[in-house]
């Protein structure tokens, strides 16, 4: 989540209890047990890892003849200085390109990108969008210089997008030519690529083009599809919902679609009740004005089929379906694309939760086993989530014929449960179903009616199951050596030093940290560390536990993604002042096979192996560096930049903004190569 968007406040008021350990005692006698994932996820990973399993079982008399080894992956760029400008700065001996920025044409029915913001709805529906967040790189025939870019618009800067800001009538009301155009930019997009003479470029046209905005008819599947929870004037029968909104992390899927995930969607809708639906009211529905006002455009002469008076979510009617107070229920859940059939219509896919969901990355697929995604929830004490499959995945289900329907039997039924971090570096999952007992005695089932209940009422289930609170949840993303997960936990300025536990240890956490565990097979349980403590290098020992120099100094990891070799990128959305007066956003990177101890066991980053945590790029003055996706070669990878203050003023995103100009700042995706052609990071 930006920081520039959403209230990020304190919604869990359920007072569950953090675990009541002391961190430095247990981090001093334990460390994560890692588990083997069997010859099938070396195959799957595509990498030698003859290191990682045991092979000493062996009863063959004969002398085995080994092959070469393997080199040890290692960084191969020295980490660079924080940076202050209206520039991006990048490792030495790489080049970043500006790439797709907002207001980039897809097709003939845009007009170029006007500077002066005067770009109509129309344009906008049909251009790029505001404030790239998440994304994944889909190659065309397995290429690595052709291919397919899933990326979100999370949300919009009123003041670029139109000529003088946005304004409002004498009775408070938006004009509905502006309404539309900032419903326009938000959402996601699939945006064609090719490399040409070692340069990527927008192939503007192309078929695969497309847009998903805050309008757009999407299909409503799983659980909640059909029931009285989502019927509204639109759709009577609760089977579609328009639009999808602030669009922060992504995941992907085994069977190549794009997973967009809704994350700060509340602050859309309006509710003015005397009392809010307990759905509503614990996921952070308003109840004075929606983030936008959209909702005063209601009535216009031109408003088509209550396209703006959805946003008031205040029941009008004798029903549901005679008004739009289920409209806020059809929003919070992750959304899948069909990036190659632009035919093929957007699906929420209930069954993975309702709230605002930052990731879903998922884990390896493995033959004859469920799927497995795991997804945070953004938000102070919010929750960390997974959904287990009921479908045991088959290996021709890797090049469907039709991916949505493949989407449909993996991701409409299974199980979904949320973590509870015990002291002792164990954890478990709670099932999140109708027979599950709460601490009250109760069952789920008694407290929400049936699964769709519970779903809709993610967060309060949550609670009413003991999960425990995290400093804001983020990104996940899954190591390919050797399934660990990875979750960034960004900040949580709410939580005190009386609140402390072992998995959230500052009070307040003002630098975030990034947590990781290993699942067991049966999914009920899991063991834990933490990798590593944001912190200002000159912090006390209480902030800098994981022994940072001015070299990798960083606060509020946000965006992060393993790419196939098993290198760590994260980036930071950083609002602490030690930090922000140093550097700009950044993205940094490690290999965490590389950090291990005398036995050869894996360790978080300490003050004896952190010259290994390396920044490798920073964004201008003003931004947050976030997305990352990789081409299948490594040799190129993307990066977004969003809310630049003043950038970019050409294609080169390195070209520093020349003293006293003023652009109207433009998120743009931003393409590393190496400048030999080699691969990047090493």
């Amino acid at each position: 989540m930006s920081r520039d968007t959403g209230d990020n406040l304190n919604r869990n008021l359920s007072g569950n209890l953090p675990m009541d350990s002391v961190l430095d005692s247990y981090l001093s006698r334990r460390s994560v047990v890692r588990g083997s994932l069997g010859a099938a996820i070396a195959m799957i990973a595509g990498t030698g890892l003859t290191g990682c399993f045991d092979s000493s079982d062996s009863n063959d008399d004969d002398p085995v003849v080994e092959p070469p080894a393997k080199p040890k992956l290692k960084l191969g760029f020295t980490s660079i200085a924080g940076s202050r400008t209206d520039a991006c700065v990048v490792a030495a001996g790489y080049s970043a390109y500006v790439l797709a920025p907002w207001g980039t044409p897809l097709n003939s029915k845009a007009n170029p990108w006007k500077a002066d913001g005067s770009n109509t709805s129309n344009d906008q529906l049909n251009s790029v969008g505001m404030h790239h967040d998440g994304m994944h790189f889909f190659p065309i025939n397995g290429s690595s210089e052709d291919g397919l870019l899933g990326i979100n618009f999370e949300y919009i800067d009123a003041d670029a997008l139109h000529p003088n800001g946005p304004t409002t009538d004498a009775g408070g009301k938006r004009p509905a030519e502006e309404v539309r155009k900032e419903i326009n930019a938000h959402g996601a997009g699939v945006i064609r690529l090719k490399k040409i003479s070692g340069r990527w470029q927008v192939v503007d046209n192309d078929p695969l083009n497309r847009r998903f905005t805050s309008a757009t008819v999407m299909t409503i599947s799983g659980p909640l599809r059909g029931t009285d929870h989502v019927k509204t004037r639109f759709s009577v029968n609760g089977t579609q919902a328009r639009g999808t909104n602030n669009n922060c992390g992504n995941g992907f899927t085994p069977w190549g679609t794009y997973l967009t995930c809704e994350e700060n969607w509340p602050g859309i809708f309006i509710n003015k009740s005397a009392t809010l639906p307990a759905d509503q009211k614990r996921i952070g529905v308003g109840t004075s004005s929606g983030n936008y006002k959209w909702e005063t455009a209601a009535g216009d002469a031109s408003e088509v089929d209550g396209e703006f008076t959805r946003f008031n979510v205040t029941p009008t009617g004798a029903s549901a379906t005679a008004d739009y107070r289920n409209e806020a229920s059809t929003y919070g859940y992750i959304v899948e694309i069909d990036p190659y059939n632009a035919s093929a219509p957007a699906v929420k896919r209930t069954a993975m939760g309702r709230f605002r969901h930052e990731g879903c990355c998922p884990a390896f697929p493995v033959v004859g086993k469920p799927l497995v995604w795991y997804m945070g929830d953004d938000s102070q004490n919010e929750y960390l989530y997974k959904f287990v499959s009921t479908a045991l995945w088959e290996a021709a289900d890797a090049n469907p014929a039709d991916r949505i329907a493949t989407g449909n039997k993996y991701m409409d039924k299974g199980k979904l449960y949320v973590s509870r971090f015990n002291a002792d570096g164990s954890g478990v999952w709670l099932l999140l179903d109708v027979d599950t007992m709460t601490s009250t005695g109760k069952t789920l089932g008694s407290m929400y009616g049936d699964l769709a209940g519970i779903i809709l009422n993610t967060r309060g289930a949550a609670d009413a199951l003991g999960a425990t609170p995290m400093d804001r949840p983020e990104w996940t993303t899954v190591n390919p050596l050797n399934g660990d997960v990875y979750l960034t936990l960004t900040n949580n300025s709410s939580r005190t030093a009386a609140k402390v536990d072992a998995a959230n240890p500052r009070g307040p956490n003002r630098h975030g940290h990034i947590i990781r565990w290993h699942d067991s097979d049966n999914h009920t349980s899991f063991t834990w560390d933490i990798f590593v403590f944001g912190a200002n290098a000159a912090g006390t020992a209480d902030i800098n536990r994981s022994g940072l120099t001015e070299l990798n100094q960083f606060a509020s990891p946000d965006g992060m993604s393993f790419d196939s070799r098993g290198i760590l990128w994260f980036q930071t959305d950083n609002g602490e002042k030690t930090l922000t007066d140093y550097t700009n956003d950044q993205m940094l990177a490690v290999i965490p096979s590389d950090l291990v101890d005398a036995n050869g066991k894996q360790v978080p980053v300490n003050a004896q192996n952190q010259v290994d945590l390396r920044r490798f790029f920073v964004g201008p003055n003003g931004c947050e560096v976030t997305g990352i996706a990789f081409t299948p070669d490594n040799k190129s990878i993307f990066v977004n930049i969003q809310h630049p203050d003043n950038w970019p003023t050409t294609d080169v995103a390195t070209a520093v903004t020349a003293a006293g100009s003023k652009v109207r700042p433009r998120a743009s995706t931003v393409v590393i190569q190496r400048n030999d052609g080699g691969e990047i990071g090493v």
